[in-house]
């Protein structure tokens, strides 16, 4: 096992699937929806088609059948809608700190795709984080390249490759340090494989509310961004929430270290579900409670004064 250097969190071993814990760490998830520009030059369909028919050829060559009417697309047909990103920075002191933000955030939902695109890539290309997502992989890492590729955005910064996978930060080298997908990590492929929320919830952390993914498409055609962008965040914060306790599993935190970060990020979640517009967080944390509880009768208190 590799011992951590200088980025990384702390000089302990790991004894988990992945061998180091960043400074910094964002859990991310994305959204996307049938893009119809690139699916009536794909399909060399009418300009005179509307969208609606052009969305239902899409999905009729994408596999569509009566018990699955909106199959996954290839993702290089689909625009991006929305990004989520639970951030973790941890200082020379182990101090913490956690933090939450979305592209477009949900008070200004209507933002081009090359914006939310170009700008994640460049947050990134800047802070070098360690990422962190469930089949990010297969599906989110994937996508944000093919976007702006089709976007003819430059991310140089993010692309930015060293010579040798130890010599610094990559994001496309197959099992990097530098892209941990928790899918992979926690089980990976066939029978075996969980969804996100199947594991989650196994855990005792909120999976899927009352949207899901197959609920993207009809949410952002029939206009209704905000919700979309609240259904990312989520998502980001179970991703998070489930690979903090993957990283306790390693031994990269105790156990009242874990506790503590569970705490401060419960307490951030509920700073921000003051906010009337964050309802969708006083659900999240009313449903992470509830499953707390259901799995363990008397758990640990998350009042700032326990």
């Amino acid at each position: 096992m590799r011992r951590l250097g200088e980025t990384g969190f702390g000089e302990k071993e790991s004894i988990t699937v992945f061998k180091l814990v960043a400074n910094e760490v964002w859990a991310f998830d994305a959204e996307w929806a049938p893009d119809t520009i690139s699916g009536r030059a794909a399909y060399d369909l009418a300009n005179e088609m509307s969208d609606a028919d052009v969305i239902e050829e899409m999905w009729k060559r994408g596999g569509a059948t009566e018990e699955n009417p909106h199959p996954y697309l290839k993702t290089a047909l689909c625009r991006i809608v929305s990004v989520a990103v639970v951030r973790r920075r941890a200082g020379p002191g182990r101090e913490v700190r956690l933090d939450l933000f979305s592209l477009p955030s949900p008070d200004q939902p209507d933002v081009p795709e090359a914006s939310i695109v170009g700008r994640f890539l460049d947050a990134v290309g800047k802070a070098k984080p360690q990422l962190v997502g469930f089949n990010s992989i297969s599906a989110d890492l994937v996508i944000f390249v093919q976007r702006a590729v089709a976007n003819g955005l430059t991310a140089p910064a993010f692309c930015k490759r060293p010579d040798k996978p130890w010599e610094g930060v990559d994001y496309f080298a197959r099992g990097s340090d530098w892209h941990v997908d928790l899918r992979e990590e926690l089980g990976g492929w066939g029978r075996s494989g969980s969804t996100l929320h199947e594991i989650a919830t196994a855990c005792g952390i909120p999976g899927k509310l009352d949207v899901s993914g197959d609920n993207v498409a009809d949410m952002w055609f029939g206009s209704d961004r905000r919700r979309i962008v609240q259904y990312n965040e989520c998502d980001s914060i179970t991703t998070y929430l489930l690979w903090l306790r993957t990283a306790h599993f390693g031994g990269f935190l105790s156990t009242d270290e874990y506790m503590a970060e569970q705490r401060q990020f419960h307490e951030m979640l509920e700073n921000k579900a003051s906010d009337p517009s964050n309802d969708h967080l006083v659900r999240y944390l009313d449903r992470w409670d509830a499953l707390r509880q259901r799995r363990d009768p008397e758990p640990p208190q998350f009042a700032p004064n326990s």
